[in-house]
């Protein structure tokens, strides 16, 4: 599997871009910075979107993709979401009234963008992977992931406070090669990760310590912009080598 970073931050600035990960070239995980990221012609390649959960910075350009691939596909983009999250998506989002109804679009039979909604606990397969969704904290409906083609695993947390679910699915996982794990406040501002459902340095740590394996790679994702500075101080204090802060242009094969 191909693995590049469109986007790893929880928030959007200038060098900063919301959540979104390309694998193989055809698949993103998350939609926080496809349109920003990519051409025309890339982003044209692209068949499907699996998405953790339904906030704006990780669904955003779904609707943006829509309006850019509108006559020029002719099968949809699939739009795989837990069944809460598709709700909200076709609720608040593909409406006609915020967005136009791209679901339907130009034709009921032959829209720009299919919903396929998952449920939280059942694997399913899109863009010839394999997806394992489990449940994570968080105030929405949010998943993490184990991610899979042929023997190679790689494993994403989704957005989420201190969880069990998904280290169980992680430690009981063959192939794993890596893992993303979300990181957003620096540890002075517990009471707002605890909730608003993320994690701090230190409570990065006690989940880390639920992990079975200590020689994976730990990539940490979705940095609040305004506290980089902050957060890796407090991550080098950790003095866990196997971490590393993605940034844009990251690029992995597992």
């Amino acid at each position: 599997m191909k693995f590049r970073v469109l986007g790893c931050s929880g928030g959007e600035l200038p060098q900063h871009r919301t959540t979104c990960f390309l694998v193989d070239g055809k698949l993103a995980i998350d939609a926080g910075a496809l349109t920003s990221s990519l051409s025309l012609s890339q982003l044209l390649k692209v068949d499907d979107v699996v998405l953790t959960h339904s906030h704006l910075d990780h669904v955003k350009d779904v609707p943006l993709l829509a309006d850019l691939l509108a006559g020029r596909r002719t099968t949809p983009v699939r739009v795989h979401a837990s069944t809460e999250c598709a709700r909200t998506l076709r609720k608040n989002i593909f409406n006609g009234k915020l967005w136009p109804d791209f679901t339907r679009i130009p034709s009921p039979g032959h829209p720009v963008m299919e919903l396929r909604p998952f449920t939280t606990r059942r694997a399913f397969r899109a863009g010839g992977l394999r997806f394992q969704p489990v449940p994570v904290r968080h105030p929405v409906e949010s998943v993490g992931f184990v991610v899979s083609k042929g023997r190679s695993s790689f494993a994403i947390s989704g957005d989420t406070g201190p969880t069990t679910g998904f280290w169980r699915l992680v430690n009981q996982s063959a192939g794993i090669k890596a893992l993303l794990v979300e990181l957003s406040f620096p540890n002075a501002l517990q009471r707002l990760a605890d909730l608003s459902g993320h994690l701090t340095p230190q409570t990065l740590a006690r989940e880390l310590a639920k992990l079975d394996r200590g020689d994976l790679p730990i990539l940490l994702y979705h940095l609040k912009p305004t506290h980089v500075p902050q957060l890796r101080r407090e991550v080098a204090a950790l003095r866990m080598p196997n971490l590393r802060i993605l940034k844009v242009g990251d690029s992995f094969t597992f």
